[in-house]
């Protein structure tokens, strides 16, 4: 007659389950079968994150940027959630400037690179407005910052070719050649003060090369329409603004004096890299540019839950075969490993240290980030065309859904769409 196990059984049962699964941190580490093929995952980490169409519409935007400019944005990019965070600070302290504001700037915990854009408020406010727009820059930058280098360098060629890039009173065009390569360089005549350039990306380049139109534009309030450059008027950013672009090494770097009369400090190289400790929650788009970073434990750790599963299952799956006394063996068995690992509790805790809630935390990724960010420019995603959101996001913006035309001033954008 069937009789329902009892409850020791059950216990007893459970424990060969745990003796079977062991720690799935150990497991995690041992080789591969070598006839196991990499998961798609890593195979597509492998491939480059954004193609050329995707870094023509991510960098449309700003490529006619100045050059300390550029590489302040470019550098910044790479901390959204800080770039939401100056952003809220500088709307709740809309008369805080130079000597005022970098005595202010000493006691916040931002990035230096976030820091120096609170001089130049309408390019912070564009930043996290567009904040969808922004860390997929970063995420460009991080991962294929040589690639994005050349992009602004054969967007700013397209725009001289058609007559749109010419010297003025808000700006230095002049051509170089750097590393072999002719290259154009864009600077402010006064150091101390920046003037935003804004423009049509559909125009200024001559006719779009792609089928489908630009990403919409950004124009700050008071800035007039038209097929060229507008610039507002002139900020004041003093030493704020110390990047600089090594367009013949195809990176940014730092004006170190600038850097260090801003900052207060007293640093002496001018190389630039990408801290992660300001990254904040924000997950890095890839596992080359996460482990780069020290940030590539999180797919490890979801492997050795996934191990830490399939063996339990194998478990359940032998304990259907057991009689009595094989299964009293396995329950001797397990108690002595337990007792090996440091106790049933503590290797059920090394059990779960890859995963769980903090996993999923430290994963976080570019969406949750996002997301998270938004709630200060709900309802305004500009720019939701460029960069890793495929034909399906360049489709939506085609149908005139985007909110760009919303957040940018109710103006036309990306080829007169509405």
């Amino acid at each position: 007659m069937d009789r329902k196990p009892s409850l020791a059984f059950r216990f007893a049962a459970y424990a060969v389950v745990s003796s079977l699964a062991l720690d799935p941190i150990a497991f995690a580490q041992q080789p591969a079968p070598a006839s196991a093929s990499p998961p798609p995952a890593a195979a597509a980490a492998d491939k480059k994150s954004f193609s050329q169409q995707d870094l023509d519409e991510l960098l449309a935007p700003i490529a006619l940027y100045p050059d300390a400019l550029l590489a302040q944005i470019l550098m910044a990019s790479t901390y959204p959630l800080q770039v939401v965070e100056a952003a809220r600070w500088v709307k709740a302290n809309p008369n805080m400037k130079e000597k005022a504001l970098e005595d202010a700037m000493q006691k916040q915990e931002w990035d230096p690179s976030v820091k120096a854009l609170t001089s130049v408020p309408q390019v912070l406010t564009m930043m996290n407005e567009k904040i969808d727009w922004t860390q997929k820059l970063g995420d460009a930058f991080l991962g294929q910052q040589a690639d994005v280098m050349k992009t602004a360098q054969e967007l700013r060629k397209k725009a001289d070719a058609a007559g749109n890039l010419k010297s003025s009173e808000n700006m230095t065009v002049t051509k170089t050649v750097e590393e072999n390569v002719q290259v154009i360089k864009i600077e402010q005549p006064n150091p101390q003060v920046v003037y935003v350039p804004t423009y049509n990306p559909a125009t200024i380049y001559g006719t779009w090369w792609y089928s489908y139109p630009p990403p919409y534009y950004y124009y700050p309030p008071g800035y007039a329409y038209g097929a060229g450059l507008a610039f507002a008027t002139g900020v004041f950013v003093g030493a704020a603004i110390w990047g600089n672009c090594n367009w013949g090494g195809n990176n940014v770097n730092i004006n170190v004096n600038k850097y260090n009369n801003f900052n207060r400090t007293n640093i002496g190289n001018g190389n630039w890299n990408h801290d992660p400790k300001n990254r904040g929650g924000v997950g890095y788009r890839d596992n080359a540019t996460a482990s780069k970073y020290n940030r590539g434990g999180d797919r490890q750790a979801a492997q050795s839950r996934e191990q830490f599963r399939g063996r339990a299952e194998q478990g359940r799956s032998e304990l259907s075969s057991m009689d009595k006394g094989q299964l009293n063996s396995r329950v001797e068995s397990a108690n002595r490993q337990s007792g090996n690992l440091g106790g049933g509790a503590s290797a059920s805790q090394r059990a779960g240290a890859g995963g769980g809630a903090s996993a999923s935390q430290r994963a976080g990724g570019g969406a949750s980030a996002s997301q998270r960010a938004s709630s200060t420019s709900r309802g305004s995603s500009g720019f939701s065309g460029a960069g890793g959101g495929g034909a399906s996001a360049r489709a939506a913006s085609s149908r005139g859904g985007s909110s760009m035309s919303r957040g940018g001033g109710g103006g036309r954008g990306g080829g007169g769409r509405r």
